[in-house]
């Protein structure tokens, strides 16, 4: 009898658990899973909530390498995806453990969200962490003048407008020439007209859409842009970075375009995770871009 009893109450604690983990987004159901998988040791939270814009308190994590280091340490600012109205830095930390095992300094941003806000405050929010991110990443060990922004899906699209347009960040005093390349994962960049009630929620309302796309900002100058997407993905479809890159290289701007096989739009950042990697060489293939980058 006493076993039953055992076997009823591990029975009990087990489903507990798997309704409590399948009830957790996605992003954080990923991170958990990443972190029972061996790898990325030489990674660690050097900042927990550093607080960017004190006024909405909006903050932000950094990862670090374990070893120490005698030379500034090259920087990724890294901007989750979400369609704009969910995420959070804390959800996607296997993407810090995952770069900052490969050395860099890797920061993981919040901001605001649909309801919240809509664009272009979401833009704003994300321009303002990366001004903060070159005023005060020598304190932490990082180089101000090697800084790179990475993003899947929405938030691919922000770091690809804060490169494009340079309004965004020159409202915050800089000038897109501190971006030394951005790696940009699954990003809606010619969505209109607006299709979808995501992108209806978060720009329908704008009086000015055409500014809302970053295939309206392409310019020679530009950052140089690492534009990946997989073949299955039906939810940001591939043409998003392939029109995008063809008319960055129609202006003599600096793009290439990446396309993974057997890989959708969630699937490409599963390949940043440990679990996941031989789904694809996505890590590899970003860290080769930011390696060829001066």
């Amino acid at each position: 009898m006493k076993w039953l009893i055992t076997l009823g109450l591990l029975a009990i604690a087990v489903g507990g658990f798997a309704y409590w983990f399948f009830s957790q987004p996605g992003p954080q159901q990923l991170d958990m899973v990443n972190n029972i998988i061996p790898g990325d040791r030489d990674a660690k939270l050097l900042v927990n909530g550093q607080v960017y814009d004190e006024e909405l308190g909006l903050g932000l994590n950094i990862w670090a390498p374990t070893r120490v280091s005698d030379q500034p340490l090259p920087v990724v600012v890294f901007i989750y995806g979400g369609g704009w109205r969910a995420g959070s830095k804390d959800q996607y930390a296997f993407a810090g453990r995952a770069l900052a095992h490969r050395g860099y300094l890797t920061v993981l941003a919040d901001y605001r969200l649909y309801p919240k806000v809509k664009f272009p405050e979401f833009l704003e929010d994300s321009a303002k962490a990366v001004a903060w991110v070159h005023d005060n990443i020598a304190d932490h060990g990082g180089d101000p003048d090697r800084i790179f922004l990475s993003g899947q899906s929405a938030g691919a699209y922000n770091v690809t407008m804060l490169a494009l347009d340079p309004q965004w960040l020159g409202r915050m005093g800089k000038t897109t020439d501190l971006i030394k390349g951005v790696a940009a994962l699954a990003g809606p960049y010619d969505f209109y007209p607006f299709s979808s009630e995501t992108t209806k929620n978060s720009f329908g309302s704008f009086h000015k859409p055409e500014l809302t796309q970053p295939v309206n900002f392409v310019r020679a100058d530009a950052p140089p842009l690492w534009l990946s997407t997989g073949i299955d993905d039906t939810e940001v479809k591939p043409r998003n970075s392939r029109i995008l890159r063809d008319k960055m290289l129609e202006v003599g701007g600096d793009a290439e375009y990446v396309e993974y096989p057997d890989m959708d739009h969630i699937e490409i950042m599963m390949a940043i995770s440990k679990p996941f990697r031989n789904k694809g060489p996505v890590l590899d293939d970003m860290i080769a871009f930011f390696e060829s980058r001066p």
